[in-house]
Formats: C-alpha cells, sequence, structure tokens
C-alpha cells in the first residue's frame, strides 16, 4: 500500500494519524507530494490524501481512508461511530472550513472565527459529558475520535480557540493530541508552522457564504434532543413513576456541622476578604458567590457540608484605613465587619459561620504552627531592606506601595505582585514607587525579619501535589499559577511586619513585630472554625475524612496552593489539605476596572439600592463567572438576560404550568397518561438533570446553570406544541391530553425550583412555595426526574417571579455607575463648586490631614479626656472635608464611631 499526503492538506491529518494503528499490520509507504500532483490517474483534479492499495484500487475519502487502517488493526465498526463520521460531513466541516478560512485567509480573529464552529465544539462537548467516556464512541479511542481530531487539530492547536468552559472537550482533544501519532502527523502536516500551513490549501477553497454560527442556547429551536434508546427511556420514566418514594429520609441537622465517618464530608471555604474595604462584583463572584452556589448543591446532594468565611482583619490595610478615618484599627474591623456581613446576608449567602481573623484563637493556632516551623528548622533569619514612608511614619506594606514593574513596565504595580504580568515583586524592586495613602516617594531602610524556608519544603510540596491534582477539580488557571511558581523554584518568604496591628511574634528579638497576612491569613480558616466549635480538628486535621473545597480569584492561588500547604506540610500536625482549588479569572464593570474612588462600578452596598432584587444579581453574576477568561459586567447584556432567560423563558414557563393548574384543573394537578412523546420528554429532562449533576460535581457552575435554562425551553416548547388550552375545550381525549401536558409541565416546574435553588434561593423557594412542592422534594436533589407532584396535588396561588427591566431604567443606573456618582451624594451644590487645587495647596493639605491624625491617634493612646479627643477629630474631619475640596472629589456623609 502506498499513501500519498501533502504538507497543508487538512485530510493529511487524521490519516496520518489512523496510519499509526496500522503500523505492523501491513506494509505501508508514505509519500510526500505536492498540493498540485494529480496521483490518482482517472482524476482531472489533484486530490490528497489518497491511499493507493495494493489491488490497484484508490481510496481518497479522508473518512475512507482512515476507516481502512482501522480495520486493518482489527476494529469492529459500530452504528455510534457511523453517526459521528456523518455529523462530521454534514455539520463539522462546512463550519469548520469557514473558520478556517476566516482565520487564515481573512485574517480574523476572536468570535469571527469562533462564532461559526462554536455549536459544534458544545455537541461535542455535551456528548462527551452526557455519555462520561473519555472518547466519543465508548471508554477507547474510535475511528471517529481519530478523524474528528484530525479535522479540528488545525483550529484548536491554538488554545484561544479551544473554550475553557469545554472541559469535556479540552480532555479529550488533549488526551489524542498527546498520542506519538498524533503528534506525528501534525508535525508533518503543519510543519511547526500552526494553521498557518494550511494557507495555500485555503486560498484555493471558494470563499465561504455568510456562516451564521447560532448560539447554543438562545433559540428553542437550536436546543437538539439526543438521540435516546428505549432503555434509557424506560428507565428514566421508571424513576419518574416512583416519585416522593424514591426519596431517601432527610440527614438530621447537626449543631454544631461535624465530619460523620463514612459520609461525604465537605468543607468549603471562600476567600476572606479584607476588611478595611467594600466588595465589588468582581470580589463577590470570585469568592462567596460561588462557594455559595457549591455549599448549596452540596446540601441537596445531602452531603455533610461546612461553609466559612470571614473577614481578614490584621495588617497595615486596616491600619491605614483607621488613621484615615480616624478610629482604631480594632473600630475599623468592628464597623466593616458588619459591613461585609450585612452584604452577604443581602446577597443570600449561606454561610454556617462568618467570623473574622481578629480573634485569640486565630494567635494561638498561628503561634503553633510557626513553632512547629521554627523547631523543624523551616524558618529563617535574615534583615530585609524595606520601604518606609516617613510623612505617614511607617514601612509600608506590600500592598501599599505602588510602581512601575521592573518586569513588564505596568504603571500600577503593587509591591508584592504585578497584576498585569503576575510576576511576584519585592517592593524595593519597583520603579517609581510611591506611598499609596500620602503619594510621596518611600526610602529604603533595614530591618530583621523571620522566614519561612520554602526551598527546604519544596519536594515535600510537589510530593503532596502529585497525590492531589489527579483526579481533582482544581482549575487550570489554578494548576498553571503553582506550576509556573515551581518551575521558576521557590524562594524564602518573609512571614514577619514591622507593624502593631496582627498576630504577635513569640520570638525573642521579635517582639515588636507581627505576622504578615501572606502566612497567617489562610490559618483564618481553622481559628474561624475553631471560633465555631472547640472540635475543630476533626476538620482541619482529618484529610482522610474532609474533602476540602477551596474558592478564590486568580491572585490568592499561591497563598492557598502553596504557602498554607507548605505551613502545614511543615508542621508536620496531619493537617487537612486542599483537595479541590476552585479560582475565577476577574470581572471588569463594562469596560474597564471597578474603583470606589472613582464612582465607577457597582458595590455591594449599593446593589440592594438599585432596586434590583439580590436573585436576579445572583443570575447574572453566575451567568457571566470568569471562569476561562475575564469577562465583564455589562447593563445592556444584564437587561438581554434578565429579560430574555429569566422573564420569558423561565420565569414564562414556570407561571403557565402553574397557571394552567389553577385555570383549568381547580387548582389541582391533574391525572397523566403519558404518551411515547412524553415518556421521551421525561427522559430527556433526566438527561439534562444528569448533565447538570456532572457540571456541578465538577465545579464547572456557569455551565450547570445553562442546564436549567435549556430545561425550561424545553418545557415552553412542549407547552407551545400540545397546546393545551385548546385541547381543555375539546373532546374529552384532548381534556385528558391538556390534563397529562399540564401536569407534566409542573413537575417540571418544580424539578426546576430545585435545580434553582443553588442559584436563585429566593425565586426557588417562592416557586416552591407557589407549587405546595413537599418538603423532602425541597430540600434534596436525585439524579432522576421525579413526579413530586403526584395528581391530586394542590397548588398554592401562582404569580409572576420576574419583572421586566426596562430601558431607561438600566441607562439611569448606568449613568449612577459610570463615574456619575459624584453628582449623587445629597449636597449637590458643595460638589459642583468644587475645583481641583493646586497641587501645592493638595500637598500642604495632605500634610495637614497626616499630622492631625498623628494628634488624635497619640490622644486616644494616651486615654485622653473624651471632649479633647473629640475636639481634635473634628478638626481632623474638617481637614479632610478641605482636602476632598481640593482634590474635587465628591464630600462623603459622615460616619461617626459607634455608640456603645
Amino acid at each position: 500500500m502506498r499513501l500519498f499526503v501533502s504538507e497543508g492538506a487538512p485530510g493529511s491529518l487524521p490519516v496520518l494519524a489512523a496510519a499509526g494503528r496500522a503500523q505492523g499490520r501491513a506494509e505501508l509507504l508514505i509519500s510526500t507530494v505536492g498540493p498540485e500532483e494529480c496521483v490518482v490517474p482517472f482524476l482531472t483534479r489533484p486530490k490528497v490524501p489518497v491511499l493507493q492499495l495494493d489491488s490497484g484500487n484508490y481510496l481518497f475519502s479522508t473518512s475512507a481512508i482512515c476507516r481502512y487502517f482501522f480495520l486493518l488493526s482489527g476494529w469492529e465498526q459500530d452504528d455510534l461511530t457511523n453517526q459521528w463520521l456523518e455529523w462530521e460531513a454534514t455539520e463539522l466541516q462546512p463550519a469548520l472550513s469557514a473558520a478556517l478560512y476566516y482565520l487564515v485567509v481573512q485574517g480574523k480573529k476572536g468570535e469571527d472565527v469562533l462564532g461559526p464552529v462554536r455549536r459544534a465544539l458544545t455537541h461535542i462537548d455535551q456528548s462527551l459529558s452526557r455519555r462520561s467516556c473519555p472518547f466519543l464512541a465508548g471508554e477507547t479511542e474510535s475511528l471517529a475520535d481519530v478523524v474528528l481530531w484530525g479535522a479540528l487539530y488545525p483550529l484548536l492547536q491554538d488554545p484561544a480557540y479551544l473554550p475553557e468552559e469545554l472541559g469535556a472537550l479540552h480532555s479529550w482533544f488533549q488526551t489524542l493530541s498527546s498520542q506519538e501519532p498524533c503528534q506525528r502527523a501534525a508535525e508533518t502536516v503543519l510543519k511547526q508552522q500552526g494553521v498557518l500551513a494550511l494557507r495555500p490549501y485555503l486560498q484555493k477553497q471558494p470563499q465561504p457564504g455568510s456562516f451564521e454560527g447560532r448560539a447554543v442556547s438562545n433559540e428553542p429551536e437550536e436546543e437538539e434532543l439526543a438521540t435516546l434508546s428505549e432503555e434509557e427511556i424506560t428507565m428514566a420514566v421508571t424513576a419518574w413513576e416512583k416519585g416522593l418514594e424514591s426519596l431517601p429520609p432527610l440527614r438530621p441537622q447537626q449543631n454544631p456541622v461535624l465530619p460523620v465517618p463514612g459520609e461525604r464530608n465537605v468543607l468549603i471555604t471562600s476567600a476572606l476578604p479584607y476588611v478595611n474595604n467594600v466588595p465589588h462584583l468582581g470580589n463577590i463572584i470570585g469568592c462567596v458567590l460561588s462557594a455559595d452556589v457549591f455549599a448549596r448543591y452540596s446540601r441537596l446532594r445531602q452531603w455533610n457540608t461546612l461553609y466559612l468565611c470571614g473577614t481578614d482583619e490584621y495588617g497595615t490595610a486596616t491600619e491605614t484605613k483607621a488613621m484615615e478615618e480616624g478610629l482604631t484599627p480594632q473600630e475599623i474591623c468592628d464597623k466593616y465587619h458588619a459591613i461585609h456581613a450585612n452584604i452577604y446576608r443581602w446577597f443570600n449567602i449561606s454561610f454556617d459561620i462568618f467570623g473574622r481573623t481578629t480573634t485569640p484563637q486565630q494567635t494561638k493556632i498561628t503561634q503553633d504552627i510557626f513553632q512547629r516551623l521554627l523547631t523543624r528548622g523551616f524558618v529563617l533569619e535574615d534583615t530585609v531592606e524595606q520601604l518606609r514612608c516617613e510623612r505617614c511614619a511607617r514601612f509600608l506594606a506590600d500592598r501599599f506601595v505602588e510602581g512601575v514593574c521592573p518586569f513588564c513596565g505596568y504603571e500600577e504595580a503593587r509591591g508584592d505582585q504585578c497584576d498585569k504580568c503576575g510576576k511576584l515583586i519585592n517592593a524595593i524592586e519597583l520603579k517609581k514607587p510611591q506611598c499609596k495613602v500620602c503619594r510621596s516617594c518611600p526610602v529604603v531602610k533595614s530591618s530583621r525579619h523571620l522566614f519561612l524556608d520554602l526551598p527546604k519544603l519544596e519536594k515535600r510540596l510537589e510530593e503532596w501535589l502529585g497525590k492531589t491534582l489527579p483526579g481533582s477539580d482544581w482549575t487550570p488557571n489554578a494548576r498553571f499559577i503553582i506550576r509556573s511558581w515551581l518551575r521558576d523554584g521557590l524562594k524564602p518568604r518573609c512571614i514577619t511586619r514591622d507593624l502593631k496591628w496582627g498576630t504577635p511574634v513569640p520570638l525573642e528579638g521579635f517582639e515588636d513585630k507581627v505576622f504578615y497576612v501572606w502566612f497567617d491569613a489562610t490559618i483564618g480558616y481553622l481559628s474561624i472554625t475553631a471560633n465555631y466549635t472547640d472540635q475543630w480538628e476533626r476538620w482541619w486535621k482529618n484529610p482522610e475524612q474532609v474533602n476540602l473545597y477551596q474558592f478564590m480569584a486568580k491572585d490568592n492561588v499561591p497563598f492557598h496552593g502553596l504557602v498554607f500547604p507548605c505551613s502545614a506540610l511543615g508542621a508536620e500536625d496531619n493537617y487537612t489539605l486542599v483537595s479541590h482549588l476552585i479560582a475565577t479569572e476577574y470581572l471588569n464593570y463594562e469596560d474597564g476596572k471597578f474603583s470606589k474612588s472613582r464612582g465607577v462600578g457597582v458595590f455591594g452596598d449599593m446593589a440592594q439600592d438599585t432596586g434590583i432584587p439580590a436573585d436576579i444579581w445572583r443570575f447574572y453574576l453566575l451567568y457571566i463567572r470568569p471562569e476561562g477568561q475575564d469577562s465583564a459586567f455589562s447593563w445592556t447584556d444584564m437587561l438581554l438576560k434578565n429579560n430574555s432567560e429569566l422573564l420569558n423563558n423561565l420565569g414564562n414557563f414556570i407561571n403557565r404550568a402553574g397557571m394552567f393548574v389553577s385555570k383549568f384543573f381547580g387548582g389541582y394537578v391533574p391525572e397523566m397518561v403519558l404518551t411515547s412523546d412524553d415518556r421521551r420528554l421525561v427522559a430527556h429532562v433526566t438527561l439534562e438533570l444528569q448533565h447538570y449533576h456532572q457540571l456541578l460535581e465538577k465545579v464547572r457552575i456557569r455551565e450547570a446553570l445553562r442546564s436549567i435554562l435549556t430545561i425550561s425551553r424545553h418545557g415552553n416548547q412542549y407547552i407551545q406544541v400540545n397546546e393545551p388550552w385548546k385541547r381543555i375545550k375539546g373532546s374529552e381525549a384532548d381534556r385528558q391530553r391538556a390534563g397529562t401536558v399540564t401536569g407534566l409541565a409542573v413537575n417540571i416546574a418544580a424539578l426546576l425550583s430545585v435545580m434553582l435553588q443553588p442559584y436563585m434561593p429566593t425565586v426557588s423557594a417562592t416557586i416552591q412555595a407557589q407549587l405546595q412542592l413537599p418538603l423532602p422534594a425541597c430540600s434534596i436533589l436525585l439524579t432522576n426526574f421525579l413526579c413530586t407532584l403526584p395528581a391530586g396535588h394542590q397548588i398554592g396561588t401562582v404569580s409572576p417571579l420576574f419583572q421586566k427591566l426596562e430601558n431607561d431604567q438600566i441607562e439611569s443606573l448606568r449613568q449612577r455607575f459610570g463615574g456619575g456618582q459624584a453628582q449623587v451624594p445629597p449636597m449637590p451644590a458643595v460638589v459642583e463648586a468644587a475645583a481641583t487645587a493646586a497641587p501645592r495647596q493638595v500637598q500642604v493639605l495632605m500634610d495637614e490631614v497626616a499630622r492631625q491624625g498623628n494628634i488624635v491617634r497619640e490622644l486616644k493612646a494616651q486615654k485622653a479626656d473624651k471632649n479633647q479627643v473629640a475636639a481634635e477629630v473634628a478638626k481632623l474631619l474638617d481637614l479632610k472635608k478641605q482636602l476632598a475640596l481640593a482634590e474635587g472629589k465628591p464630600l462623603e456623609t459622615p460616619k461617626g464611631k459607634k455608640k456603645k
């Protein structure tokens, strides 16, 4: 046999990969020919790849050549593979040809390229996910895998066109791409030029017509139903018919919640927010809201779940905020802890514990871990050059120094890390450093400090990661960040600071220092648990029985995936370490970043003043959750998603289903006699429910939300096709049909209310109250769709769930939060009169504020007369007003110290 292939010919990829399967089974000569060479004598145009058989016959279809090689290797044909090959030829190839033409010939990028093929990629991903198999036709690689891989490789070898959210597709593609026959095929055809190697071939192809890449989830007719076997349908209907009797008894509630041997014990943390600021929407989705969805889902699965968080209260950030507001650090912590707690309460975050780090338990546990590290030789002592602000009379914490990144030139790099290039920085390495408080240039001073000897712990960390990462649900960005740190080699990291507000260092000669939050903030999870129960070690020193899920934005990955594990491994006290590290990318605001000072973006304490319910905020933030890449909050998109997905899709279906029961059947669920179409719908809903479970078990939160909306769309289609409002007026058979459709629809609505519970808990409870859903069905979500509202069940009063968002309402909010908040305060005349003063005047006022702040702090430290303190505080506040006016900033309503 002789195989003719050509560089830059896409069809050569899969045939070369398939040829590897037949190696040793027959004698094969592979010849590389030019694209213009005619190797088939009876064809008038050049054609490659071509397989010339020993009989003299030719195969010149890519699929036919690949099939021949697979048959030689002993592979047996099957129907599913044939279906995939037909789909590849009729659906995938037209979309892929358009995408490659746009990319290579026309030079388009991004969604212009991905749009035509996105629907096909999603189809592959969903098929892999639903069948829970590593390959398209089962547990082993098939002809379909090689043909589809070869077709997709030129596009997907560029990570930009392999969407991170399509996890199953990502895993499948990487598995095949790592195999030697596939690697050799790619090297032969693309010659290290990537997709550009296809340019000569693609330039000869006709320009594709206007290819409309349809969004997978927007229009009802685009929701293709998977092919189901009779066995799958029968199993789904059997489970449906068992109804409420399938539900297990509810888990007894514990207080406190403690691990139970033999059960799945899930410990969930969300990154501790800094106490000194108000969280914006990006902070909320990155940590607490994502973790809340998973915690609520875990409880629905009857897993023994503890979800905790709290405010991170120590450090320079708190001292600085206290200085700004004329309060003590403890008063600042008390004030902002309450603000955080109120915000999360409004967003309906279901913490079992929301604590704080300024507690005796934090001191005790941190000092114990430190002492164990010290005695085992994992702590070093060294002299450090630090930046000190002479104007503020303090050493500056890394996050309170800002300057030009020495690596990438980013002008707003922090003193510990550059947000643009991600590299770690020592503050003294910054170019043009500035104190973020007073904007003066700090000076370098020396001080003795303690270091965690990370290089000595590196081998332990590597061994732990080697056991933990395979099979875990660490997000790709978390894996990448930790591996990049290890690739560069770990270096000792300073764990002490010259501050007063922090956990004291229990070592002679270091009594005037505290632990750096870099070291002890993550220990806050342990101390918060210890304040919740004196049996905290059953969670935190029990790795054999506890699954630890930790949620955060990507900038927190090093602390959770490296620093704390190294500290815990070095302490040698059997600490529970993170099993699944879930990190989001960043959420931006419209076209920029959130900024409290500039009035840009929605912050947690502002969301409740918009008139938009918390569940709508939850839904939209989760819908745009930045999982694989940064995403952006958009007012226009929020309006569209509310009005289309919630109002017209989800709300419309649930309201109609309930209203039909009330209007046509007196509020009682009618008898249901399922037809073959109804049975198939039950099976499809079951399949989508199982997909929802698969996604949430892998913490793919955004994608699982799509499953809810997909089921709702199926429900709307079902009602629309069967028209129960017409059938109820017809014959007895028609009325019975109307009853079946209504009964099945209202049971789908009941299922949706439970699936929705992790995402929109208030809406979920409202639906369940309207449908009078039995309590066990509200609290448990199985993997099968059950009839939880049997015939004769009486529902309650049904009313609309969602309200339309209007354009003028949204435009007003866009203006308000787009940097125009300076016009909102209750003193517009003062604001309008404010003009930016000369820099010299501003600097004088800044000096006065700093000086007066020192006076106030000294008086408080001396416990001076209250009236004297109050007089000096009044002077400070007046100076701050003058400074705000001089800088052209809006005046804030004074927030005095709380009365005790």
